[in-house]
C-alpha cells in the first residue's frame, strides 16, 4: 500500500498554491475521509486549555485547509500517533505553542470548544486525544497555523489537521470526501453506541446507583461521556432514558424508582454534559421489560438498568 504522504500533492493539484496544505507524512495506510478548503476564511488554534470557560485562542485569517485521517490499527495510542507529525512540523520550521492530552486539555470542555470536523469523518474519544497547536513566524502576528487532532479508540486512530496562512487568498475550493466509514463506536472503557443507531437502544451498562436508590453516582461514566459526544455529532438524534428494575418488591414502586432513576441520569446529562433538556425524555418500565431471568442474582442485576431509547433521528 502506498504511502500516506500526499498532502501537497492533493492540494497542488486541487486546491492551488494560496490554499496548499502542510506537507506531512502519516503512517502506511492512512486513509483521508474528508478534505476541505476555505479561502477567504478565518480560523481559530488554541493556545492554551479549557480554562473553565472557553479555550484561549490565536485567529488567523487567510487561506484554511482541514483534513482529517482514519488509521487503521490496534493497540496504537493518542501520543504515537501524535509525536511523527509534531517531528515533522518542527523540522519544517513551525514552533510549537501549545500541545495537550485528554484531561489536561480540558477533556470534554475542550472537545467541544474547538473546531472538529463532523464525525464520522473525526472520530474523538473523550478518553484518548491529544491536541497541538504549531506557529511559523511572530508569535503575535503568526503567517501560519497548524493544529492536528489526534484520537485513537482499539481499532483505529483518527487524525485532524487544519493549516491556516494569512496573506492572499483564492477562491474558496472543496475537495470532495471519500466515502466515510462510521467511527468505531467502541471506546476502551469497551462503551458502545452502536445498537442505539442499529438497533434503536443502548444499555448504559456503566451507571451506578445505590440500592434502592435514585441518586447517580459521582462518576464519571464513560457511557454517559460517549452518549454526549454523540449526541453533540449528531444533533437530529432525540432519546428517551428509561429505567428499569427487578422483581423485588411490587409494581407501583419499581416503576417510580426506575423512572426516578431515568430522571437521574437525564439530568446528569443536562447539568454536566450541556445536552438539551428538550432533546431527553426520562420514563420507567419497573419489572415488565426483563432481559434477563430474576431468579438468579446475576440476572436480576442485569434487570436493574437503565436503557438509552432513540425515539428521533437514526
Amino acid at each position: 500500500m502506498r504511502s500516506a504522504r500526499v498532502w501537497a500533492t492533493i492540494a497542488a493539484c486541487c486546491l492551488g498554491a494560496a490554499v496548499q496544505a502542510v506537507d506531512l507524512s502519516l503512517p502506511e495506510g492512512a486513509r483521508m475521509t474528508v478534505g476541505r478548503a476555505t479561502s477567504p476564511d478565518s480560523f481559530a488554534a488554541p493556545v492554551a486549555g479549557f480554562d473553565g470557560a472557553t479555550v484561549p485562542s490565536q485567529t488567523l485569517e487567510g487561506s484554511v485547509n482541514r483534513q482529517a485521517w482514519r488509521i487503521e490499527t490496534g493497540g496504537m495510542t493518542s501520543l504515537q500517533a501524535m509525536a511523527p507529525l509534531r517531528a515533522q512540523l518542527e523540522a519544517r520550521g513551525f514552533e510549537i505553542a501549545f500541545e495537550c492530552s485528554d484531561t489536561a486539555c480540558g477533556g470534554f470542555d475542550f472537545r467541544f470548544a474547538v473546531e472538529v470536523l463532523p464525525s464520522p469523518n473525526m472520530y474523538v474519544n473523550i478518553g484518548a486525544f491529544r491536541y497541538l497547536t504549531a506557529f511559523k513566524g511572530p508569535r503575535d502576528a503568526p503567517e501560519e497555523a497548524v493544529t492536528i487532532l489526534a484520537s485513537v479508540t482499539g481499532s483505529s486512530a483518527y487524525v485532524q489537521v487544519i493549516h491556516a496562512r494569512t496573506g492572499p487568498v483564492a477562491a474558496p475550493v472543496t475537495r470532495p470526501a471519500q466515502t466515510p466509514e462510521p467511527p468505531a463506536a467502541t471506546t476502551p472503557d469497551g462503551v458502545d453506541m452502536t445498537p442505539l443507531l442499529n438497533e434503536g437502544a443502548v444499555v448504559l451498562s456503566d451507571l451506578d446507583f445505590d440500592t434502592g436508590s435514585s441518586s447517580l453516582g459521582p462518576g464519571p461514566f464513560a457511557s454517559l461521556e460517549r452518549l454526549a459526544a454523540l449526541l453533540s455529532e449528531r444533533p437530529e438524534l432525540r432519546i428517551a432514558l428509561v429505567g428499569h428494575t427487578d422483581t423485588v418488591g411490587g409494581l407501583a414502586p419499581n416503576i417510580a424508582l426506575s423512572r426516578d432513576r431515568a430522571r437521574s441520569v437525564r439530568a446528569r446529562l443536562i447539568e454536566q454534559y450541556l445536552v438539551a433538556a428538550d432533546r431527553l425524555d426520562a420514563e420507567g418500565m419497573g419489572y415488565l421489560a426483563p432481559i434477563a431471568t430474576n431468579s438468579t442474582a446475576e440476572g436480576r442485576d442485569r434487570n436493574r438498568r437503565v436503557e438509552a431509547v432513540l425515539l428521533e433521528g437514526g
